[in-house]
């Protein structure tokens, strides 16, 4: 029988979580309360309880009580990781599920990433606008919008309640329950919609030299997931043209994936072809959301949700100078190869079109190959980065690089 996991504090949503359990189990599933409340005894009978989740993470609830907040939720987080990763072992358990505000949320978040990839995560919350990336971070979590707050039992929270809970069910029963191992090498691409006729023609380049490839779009989160993916070891290759993220990260815009963006395959070992795809903005929301200091610049507004300032030939050094202290690694099993294009880094930046800047280009071009020197090998193509034949010329590159012996083993 599928089984559903339910997480949260029972001192002040036990109620709601009930009612979930009870939609769940009309729907032919079992389902499990395991308690994370910090502060009060639950109002409904758990089927695991806070004291045991805490237990979990070598505590006891009496000191997690004693505890400031912040302390108390890192032990429930680590203790119910725990619990919720053995009970996948144990095969009980086939969907996670929570509902709540920011506190419930942010604890059923944290530890709902613990689980691999593909074992459904939803959770129903308050939370589910604006930024969330700190709760998904590189996970496939679900955050569903609650509407109403959930306090309390009503038309609008039963409804909502009640949908979130088929849903969770329906991704318990019917969905994958792990990501299928890979059966070819595994390529990791990054793109945005302005590097995508380079990427896509890369990609379609690989498939035919017998890779699989896993398109991540760099908005943050999907660097964040790129960097996770490497990190876990399937990675064959890295084929990241698109290094957008890097702006919003030094420049304060939406779209940072966090200083670890970039550094993955170097600390494996993973061959991987780099570009400046994407380094000519910084992203932001609806046009009212650009910061003052940057209204003066050329802005774009790419859709009703992003709009995009032109980074500046200082701004493009900077860049320029951190891609190369992310990418160099004396210790590095392969020797990370740089492309550069003559022109343009985004279908933007192209001659005509609005962030067309071959100052900022230069400046750009420049600090890469003076940060360079011999620690990493940098290529220049003629022409602008978003053309099929720059992507057809990275995926040839790094299958090259992956088929070529690691330095250390030349030595």
């Amino acid at each position: 029988m599928t089984t559903v996991v339910l997480v949260g504090s029972l001192d002040t949503k036990g109620d709601e979580y009930v009612y979930a359990k009870e939609r769940i189990e009309e729907l032919g599933a079992r389902a499990l309360l395991v308690d994370t409340s910090t502060r009060g005894d639950p109002t409904v009978t758990p089927d695991v309880s806070a004291d045991e989740v805490a237990r979990a993470a070598g505590g006891d609830l009496d000191t997690v009580r004693g505890a400031d907040l912040g302390t108390a939720q890192e032990v429930m987080i680590r203790g119910g990781s725990a619990l919720v990763e053995r009970l996948l072992g144990e095969g009980r358990l086939d969907a996670v599920f929570a509902l709540g505000g920011s506190n419930n949320t942010s604890t059923a978040a944290a530890i709902f990433r613990s689980l691999p990839l593909g074992v459904p995560k939803l959770i129903l919350t308050t939370m589910a606008v604006g930024d969330v990336g700190s709760l998904v971070g590189g996970s496939d979590l679900v955050l569903a919008a609650s509407v109403a707050d959930i306090a309390g039992l009503n038309p609008v929270t039963r409804a909502v309640i009640a949908n979130a809970a088929a849903a969770i069910t329906g991704m318990g029963k019917y969905g994958r329950r792990a990501v299928d191992p890979p059966r070819k090498p595994l390529i990791a691409c990054s793109m945005i919609g302005l590097t995508s006729r380079a990427v896509s023609a890369a990609r379609r380049r690989l498939e035919k030299l017998g890779y699989d490839v896993v398109v991540f779009h760099m908005t943050g989160a999907g660097g964040a997931a790129m960097e996770e993916l490497i990190g876990s070891g399937p990675v064959a290759g890295v084929l990241d043209l698109t290094t957008s993220e890097l702006a919003d990260d030094l420049f304060g815009g939406v779209c940072s994936a966090g200083p670890g963006r970039l550094r993955g395959a170097v600390a494996r070992g993973v061959p991987q072809v780099v570009g400046p795809g994407g380094l000519d903005m910084i992203n932001f929301r609806q046009p009212d959301t650009v910061p003052t200091r940057f209204q003066e610049r050329q802005v774009h507004a790419y859709n009703r949700a992003v709009t995009l300032v032109r980074t500046t030939p200082s701004e493009n050094a900077r860049l320029g100078r951190t891609l190369v202290e992310r990418l160099v690694d004396p210790a590095a099993r392969h020797t990370p190869v740089v492309l550069l294009p003559s022109g343009g880094v985004s279908a933007l930046d192209e001659p005509g079109q609005p962030f067309e800047d071959p100052r900022a280009d230069d400046a750009l071009r420049e600090a890469i190959r003076a940060g360079a020197g011999d620690a990493l090998r940098v290529v220049e193509l003629d022409g602008d980065l978003d053309r099929p034949e720059f992507g057809e010329a990275a995926a040839e590159m790094l299958h090259e690089l992956i088929n070529t012996r690691p330095r250390k083993e030349e030595s």
